[in-house]
């Protein structure tokens, strides 16, 4: 690859603003929205504490003595029973939280002819739009993202950055830099959890691909029978997400049941994605996710997602093979990984199961 290339990881069929929808006075929402056949939520009340996603402290995971192993010991089981918790004590400031917060705001409040100027182009999925669209007949979700592949610097579409706001783009690269530097300390600890060799997962991760989807969910008028996320897992290795406000929405699937994810203030929610699931040869699990809507609210937040090096090959980690411990995944080059994710429609966890060895 040139110093400088900019990597297409996919396309998606271009699709109308929700969020534009959503001004008009309608009381139904359009069929392509319609998605009566939604498996139904615990409600808020009947979570007992068994169904709360565990919460990791970073200043106790990274400090001396048995406090530490103890909470090293939560995140292994947080990670193989969950795939998601939530971090505080993250070390990454209120101050540049609260500054990208209202940056990525009033991103969202933008005139729509300012956000046609960011909108997806016909052959590459960044920009305002929907992923995964493949088909004119496909039904969507309730919700606008915007998606913009953040690092290594060298695959940025330059092009869509500089048309961004100025100082949302200054705000975001100081959260890039933040969130990066959190995913590589977490992978550390998942590589001490797992047991797995420190230098594989650093050469695996040090100069990761990163990228971020900033997602607006409108307050929908038929939010029972719609969705503002399909049900999937992720595709990366961790995904850090900030709520930017207090609407609830994240629903994670948990013994068959749909759980509500309550975002504390400040903290990120992580999940695994299916590559931890591949390098940790099946320990950890990616969590299937979805997000829900209402009818009063909108709901608005960050997700971003960290991924191995361009260059690498996934697979289960080969510190952690050995005769008792066959591999369940198979080999593949990383970006021959994400073209075949992007190409296909999101459909739970059915990509993991196609990069499973035949046992």
């Amino acid at each position: 690859m040139s110093d400088s290339e900019v990597v297409n990881f996919g396309k998606s069929l271009i699709v109308p603003s929700v969020q534009e929808l959503a001004k008009k006075p309608i009381s139904k929402i359009p069929a392509r929205y319609a998605r009566p056949d939604q498996d139904p939520t615990i409600l808020s009340g009947d979570v007992n504490d068994k169904l709360s996603v565990p919460v990791i402290d970073l200043q106790v995971l990274l400090s001396i003595g048995h406090s530490r192993n103890h909470e090293l010991e939560k995140l292994h089981l947080a990670c193989r029973e969950w795939g998601f918790f939530q971090i505080i004590h993250h070390g990454v400031s209120a101050s540049l939280l609260e500054e990208f917060r209202t940056e990525v705001i009033n991103f969202f409040k933008l005139p729509m002819e300012e956000k046609m100027k960011l909108w997806q182009k016909p052959d590459n999925h960044e920009g305002f739009g929907q992923l995964f669209v493949v088909s004119e007949e496909q039904k969507l979700d309730w919700s606008d993202m915007f998606y913009i592949t953040t690092l290594p610097i060298n695959i940025r579409n330059v092009e869509l950055l500089e048309k961004l706001p100025t100082k949302l783009r200054e705000t975001m690269e100081a959260y890039s830099a933040e969130m990066k530097k959190l995913a590589i300390t977490l992978l550390g600890q998942l590589a001490k959890a797992l047991h797995m060799d420190d230098d594989e997962m650093r050469e695996l991760f040090n100069d990761g691909v990163q990228s971020m989807r900033m997602n607006c969910y409108p307050p929908c008028p038929q939010p029972d029978i719609a969705i503002g996320f399909t049900p999937h897992s992720d595709a990366d290795a961790l995904t850090i997400l900030l709520q930017l406000n207090d609407t609830e929405g994240l629903q994670i699937r948990k013994d068959e049941k749909w759980v509500p994810v309550k975002p504390l203030h400040n903290a990120f929610v992580v999940n695994l994605g299916d590559i931890m699931e591949i390098v940790g040869n099946g320990v950890y699990k990616s969590i299937e996710h979805r997000a829900i809507v209402n009818s009063s609210k909108e709901r608005l937040s960050v997700a971003t997602f960290y991924s191995s090096n361009m260059d690498s090959e996934l697979g289960p980690a080969r510190s952690l093979i050995d005769p008792k411990n066959p591999p369940v995944f198979r080999r593949m080059p990383i970006d021959e990984y994400f073209k075949n994710f992007f190409a296909r429609k999101l459909n739970g966890k059915s990509y993991l199961d196609f990069m499973k060895l035949e046992v």
